[in-house]
């Protein structure tokens, strides 16, 4: 039977660690990535760096009039598909690299499959965007930037592009080795390729949705009526956060799991927290 390190937080349990999966080393978070890049657009948009509705042109000046706006990439309506028209292969994201982005930048109209604004179609490609223009904005790099506008004020330290290789926490492979994750730094670093601990994963959950220490959450979040949530999956990880109006929160974290068994193990958690 293959092995599921799982690591489970939450607010009515202390912190359940199965398997070997260890809340202090650093595992990738995939699309929970994006909670922090809608964080940082609103916190810019607070200081009055820029606005939601500005247009991808004005902070990106070789993408052609779309009307895609920010907060059309943040909230998934900006009309452009899932993956980057380079994504694919056994380690999908590696042909993203600058110079794609560069080449999307410049089709962006033909990329797009419907108007902006029309639509919601979940978009790695449109996260990849809106980060590039965010770190266009205040000429910072990604990182810099999620650090200086997100993690810093909530005090949360153990997020990152690139963990110390001794704290990574990999799927365990056969004859005892691990899973090589997929990679995913440069461009597409905003849609999905942050490593956190569990940890400080969960600090993020507690202060972005319970705690609201950066006021209302950020359009990356998804709603079902009372709970806000994000999940995440790589090639071998898989991650569900979620918060109800009334406080109750849970953050899960699997390796070599299914990704949608991880959320169904997160919902059931804030069910039976319900009914304690």
């Amino acid at each position: 039977m293959r092995r599921i390190p799982t690591c489970v937080l939450s607010d009515s349990e202390p912190p359940n660690v199965g398997n070997g999966h260890a809340v202090d080393r650093f595992v990738q978070i995939g699309s929970l990535t994006k909670v922090l890049t809608g964080t940082a657009l609103m916190r810019l948009a607070a200081a009055g760096a820029l606005t939601p509705d500005d247009p991808v042109e004005r902070w990106l000046p070789a993408a052609p009039g779309t009307g895609i706006t920010l907060r059309h990439l943040a909230d998934h309506t900006s009309g452009l598909p899932r993956l980057p028209p380079q994504a694919g292969g056994r380690d999908p994201y590696t042909p993203f690299d600058d110079r794609a982005l560069r080449d999307v930048l410049n089709r962006l109209d033909a990329i797009a499959t419907r108007p902006a604004g029309q639509e919601e179609e979940y978009s790695n490609l449109g996260y990849a965007v809106l980060g590039a223009a965010l770190a266009a904005a205040t000429g910072t790099s990604y990182e810099e930037l999620v650090t200086e506008h997100v993690l810093r004020p909530l005090d949360v330290a153990e997020v990152t592009a690139d963990p110390d290789p001794a704290r990574r926490l990999l799927a365990p492979g056969l004859f005892g080795g691990t899973r090589r994750p997929w990679t995913m730094g440069g461009p597409i670093l905003p849609a999905g390729g942050l490593w956190a601990t569990p940890r400080a994963a969960a600090d993020l959950l507690v202060r972005l949705l319970v705690e609201r220490r950066l006021g209302d959450p950020a359009p990356s979040w998804q709603t079902a009526g009372p709970l806000r949530w994000h999940n995440g999956a790589t090639r071998d990880a898989s991650v569900f956060a979620g918060a109800t109006n009334d406080g109750r929160w849970v953050l899960v974290h699997r390796l070599n799991g299914d990704p949608d068994d991880t959320d169904r193990v997160g919902i059931e958690v804030l069910k039976e927290s319900r009914q304690r």
